[in-house]
């Protein structure tokens, strides 16, 4: 990669994985342009529809993946504003934090039933240091846990429709421009877009002692299974105007509760409150692409017009890529003490994996994006479209 340039409209830059652009503008961008004009009146029939045609499970109208964050909050709110009875359901996150135990327990008292499906703690320890020491990606159990286990719990309890919020392809832009359009989450999009960073679940048979019967929940469940039964992942964004930002004022409003002060490479203290590992995977993903947290908040408020391009510029450039020397109240060092991760073997592969297309080296010794990196030196340039 000789150069990145960055959306006329956002910072999302060229070097975003599956990113897409047209006459300059990414994927992102444009399907929000397209889902201003839409006309939502007949979503919330739309959804009544499926679900009542669907139900199978006589007590509950629908499975709703949740993790107590301001998003899940309100998915499950809203859910039950419009009369639904949905089943929530929990995939742990690597390490919970005490704010993250709280938002869960305030979303159980929406007035829903809960259930929460915990793996096997060692194994998953095991599957945190491998994923880290071979895609870069610590936090990978959780990218496939929170997609698998909703299907599972779907299968188990004979509830065919499953509702998860946004769909991520049009929220970030990745994907093919047709994904815009996706109204299904299923294997393919699992695969496809899930971050596994070309690590299956397949290859983690005989690592450190790991069988298959570890990674029961890992496995997307078989065919047949899901075929039988006509299980069907909905984005409530097909349904409902979707906002990340009105998000937080309804959750908080329901007993949600933010950080006393944005989150170390972040500019908000309102997402990503659960894990203590989120700042260790935001880090690598900058080092990988030039790009972290901060700017994807960032991108989110400007298409809101809640926040100057250049004044993002300024923000992006202070926080995103800090090294997280902590998240939240706990150190790195006691972050990786659970995968026995050094500070030295954490360098050393942050090392491995910087992309320094990307990046340059000052002679003190810190990294910074190389100068055609730069989102305000390329704050003009003319994308070629693709």
């Amino acid at each position: 990669m000789n150069h990145i340039y960055y959306c006329k409209r956002c910072l999302y830059p060229s070097s975003k994985p599956d990113l897409w652009f047209k006459d300059g503008v990414c994927g992102a961008c444009h399907s929000f342009d397209k889902r201003s004009h839409y006309d939502w009146k007949n979503g919330p029939q739309v959804l009544r529809e499926i679900i009542h045609q669907n139900k199978v499970n006589p007590s509950y109208d629908c499975i709703v993946p949740v993790s107590g964050g301001k998003d899940s909050t309100y998915q499950a709110w809203k859910l039950l504003r419009e009369g639904y009875n949905p089943l929530c359901v929990t995939a742990p996150t690597d390490q919970l934090t005490p704010l993250g135990r709280k938002n869960i327990e305030n979303l159980k008292t929406l007035g829903c039933d809960y259930i929460e499906i915990s793996v096997n703690q060692q194994v998953r320890n095991k599957i945190n240091r491998h994923a880290f020491f071979n895609v870069g990606d610590i936090q990978w159990p959780e990218h496939v846990l929170i997609y698998t286990i909703p299907v599972h719990a779907a299968v188990l309890f004979k509830i065919p429709i499953i509702v998860w919020g946004e769909c991520p392809q049009r929220e970030y832009g990745a994907g093919k421009p047709e994904d815009a359009t996706l109204k299904y989450f299923d294997r393919r999009v699992l695969e496809e877009y899930g971050s596994l960073n070309g690590l299956r679940v397949s290859d983690l048979l005989n690592i450190d002692g790991i069988n298959a019967r570890d990674l029961y929940f890992y496995e997307y469940p078989a065919a047949d299974k899901v075929e039988e039964l006509g299980i069907k992942g909905l984005y409530l964004d097909n349904y409902f105007p979707w906002n990340g930002i009105s998000n937080v004022t309804i959750a908080q409003s329901i007993g949600f509760q933010t950080y006393h002060e944005p989150i170390l490479g972040t500019i908000a203290n309102y997402e990503n409150l659960d894990n203590y590992v989120h700042g260790i995977h935001d880090y690598l993903k900058y080092l990988k692409f030039g790009f972290g947290r901060a700017t994807d908040v960032a991108c989110n408020l400007i298409r809101r017009n809640l926040l100057m391009r250049d004044d993002a510029i300024d923000l992006v450039a202070k926080n995103d890529g800090l090294f997280p020397s902590h998240y939240m109240h706990k150190s790195l060092e006691e972050i990786l003490n659970a995968y026995n991760i050094s500070m030295q073997q954490f360098s050393d592969i942050c090392d491995e994996f910087t992309n320094y297309d990307l990046f340059q080296t000052t002679p003190s010794g810190e990294l910074i994006l190389r100068p055609d990196g730069s989102p305000r030196l390329l704050a003009d340039f003319s994308c070629v479209s693709n």
